[in-house]
């Protein structure tokens, strides 16, 4: 029974075995898909070559487009990388029906070996972004449903032609790889209109017009017509000066100085001076060049600034009687002039500006601005000073035009009359406080005339009577050393004999008496032996 079912076994394997296809006892694998059309064993010779390899030359007989980039020695598979090897070293088959033959790393690929170098933009594209049916021209590689071959170099292989076969085909002439705009490589010297002055700032689309041609966007650079700048620009004139606008003007600006070449204004009846050199023309001349103007006055062009400051019987003076044509702020108006008014100029005012007391606030003002100090200068000695001292707080009682610190003040209206070393001193050294700021530094009034009110008691109240100390009384006002007023035998020690000779220092001595370091000279020991051994 057992030999029975061994028996069986044998016959079903061996069926199986012989409804087997021929090809299969001696293909090493089944075809890829793009090659399965192949398939049998009498398609083996159309890639082999009996008893031996597959053939370079049998791809290429297939692959007729690449054999034509090999026969030229172009693209990767002539580079010095593929060159000379084996087909099917790369791309080798009879590895199943889903097998791919064409694939590679395609982050690693060094597109230089391909023929065309990836530079700027394009080199952050994409494979697919070019390798595309749409931008391939020849029909049997177009049909497939994806290769790398059938591009090249040339830009409207990828790109559309913006200039609608207007420009050379070529983009390079004019573009780089980085970007479309600008068109870095062009240079306007290649065109016929040259690009002067101002034309050098004007956009391009100015003058290239924007527009549509065959249903998409069009910009014209070729042809545009540049014979005339009426081309271009409106003729304000009306064409009343010919069309040679060069005669005229220049590249520079249509009213900029110097632009008038021909032109000669002084020919007119107003001659161009200073300032009205640089006036636009349209700025006098805003209807037409051929309307009369009225110019006899300033006033016809400048509205009068001062507001009427200066009329006279409801009429202005003109501008010219106190400016020049070199500009507002310089002005001929003169000190003889300013002096023939109601206030004449002296000392330091000669050299105060004009704004400093006629632009004291936003506009200018040149009447009833004051005619007394106070007017302008403030009165720093109000309700510190009498009004008798300074009446009508006229302060050239005291200062003069020419400085104000130089100060000739009559001393002897005062109950204090300056004498001696006093008489030496500034009005600062007595009147001000430095410890102080402002108005509260200042002391006039109320002064008293005891010389400590000024002076330290260098003698620590030892000379004090009922609270006073009476300087004078040793010392006088031209030098408190030395003290030629004192008197010593109207003291308790009347010197004589070899006393006369001491020196006051021998005596009175320096202390120190609660802090307070002074000469001793009020002594109360008169004996010998309190001053000798």
């Amino acid at each position: 029974m057992k030999k029975r079912i061994v028996h069986v076994l044998i016959l079903i394997m061996l069926a199986v075995m012989c409804s087997m296809p021929a090809y299969a006892q001696i293909s090493p694998g089944e075809l890829a898909k793009v090659h399965s059309h192949l398939e049998g064993m009498s398609n083996c010779t159309q890639c082999h070559i009996l008893g031996e390899k597959v053939s370079n030359a049998k791809c290429l007989a297939c692959h007729t487009e690449l054999k034509v980039r090999v026969d030229q020695q172009k693209g990767y598979h002539a580079s010095a990388e593929v060159k000379g090897k084996q087909c099917a070293s790369c791309h080798n088959d009879h590895h199943g029906l889903t097998f791919q033959i064409l694939r590679f790393d395609k982050d690693k690929f060094n597109h230089n070996l391909s023929g065309y170098k990836l530079e700027g933009a394009h080199s952050r594209k994409k494979c697919a972004d070019c390798h595309k049916a749409e931008f391939i021209t020849d029909k049997k590689i177009k049909a497939k449903k994806f290769s790398f071959l059938g591009l090249t170099p040339a830009c409207l292989t990828c790109h559309a032609d913006y200039h609608q076969k207007t420009l050379s085909s070529n983009c390079a002439d004019c573009h780089d790889g980085e970007k479309f705009k600008p068109a870095s490589k062009f240079s306007h010297t290649r065109a016929k209109f040259q690009l002067a002055g101002k034309h050098q700032q004007v956009a391009c689309a100015d003058c290239h017009k924007i527009s549509v041609k065959n249903g998409v966007k069009f910009q014209e650079f070729k042809g545009v017509k540049a014979a005339n700048c009426s081309n271009c620009h409106k003729d304000p004139h009306e064409n009343k000066f010919g069309q040679n606008c060069s005669e005229c003007h220049n590249n520079e600006s249509f009213t900029a100085v110097g632009g008038v070449k021909n032109f000669d204004h002084n020919k007119a009846d107003f001659k161009l001076e200073g300032k009205h050199l640089k006036v636009l023309c349209k700025s006098c001349h805003k209807d037409k060049l051929t309307t009369p103007l009225v110019y006899k006055r300033c006033t016809d062009c400048h509205t009068d600034y001062h507001n009427r400051q200066f009329a006279r019987n409801g009429v202005s003076p003109d501008c010219s009687g106190c400016h020049t044509v070199n500009g507002f702020t310089e002005f001929s108006f003169t000190i003889e002039q300013h002096n023939a008014g109601v206030f004449q100029l002296k000392g330091a005012h000669l050299a105060t500006p004009c704004f400093a007391c006629h632009k004291k606030e936003a506009k200018w003002k040149f009447r009833e601005i004051g005619k007394n100090c106070s007017d302008c200068h403030e009165n720093i000695h109000k309700t510190i000073i009498s009004d008798k001292y300074y009446p009508e707080a006229n302060c050239e009682v005291c200062h003069n035009l020419n400085r104000w610190n130089a100060v000739d003040f009559n001393h002897t209206k005062t109950q204090f009359e300056l004498k001696g070393a006093h008489a030496k001193q500034t009005c600062r050294d007595c009147h001000f406080n430095k410890e102080k700021t402002g108005h509260a530094s200042q002391k006039f009034a109320g002064l008293a005339f005891n010389c400590s009110n000024c002076h330290k008691d260098v003698h620590n109240n030892q000379f004090e009577t009922n609270g006073i100390t009476d300087c004078n009384r040793c010392h006088n006002s031209d030098a408190f050393k030395p003290a030629s007023g004192f008197d010593h035998s109207k003291t308790r020690f009347a010197l004589d004999g070899k006393h006369i000779n001491v020196a006051c220092a021998k005596c009175h001595k320096e202390v120190i008496q609660q802090g307070v370091t002074f000469v001793l000279y009020k002594i109360n020991k008169f004996k010998c032996e309190d001053c000798h051994l």
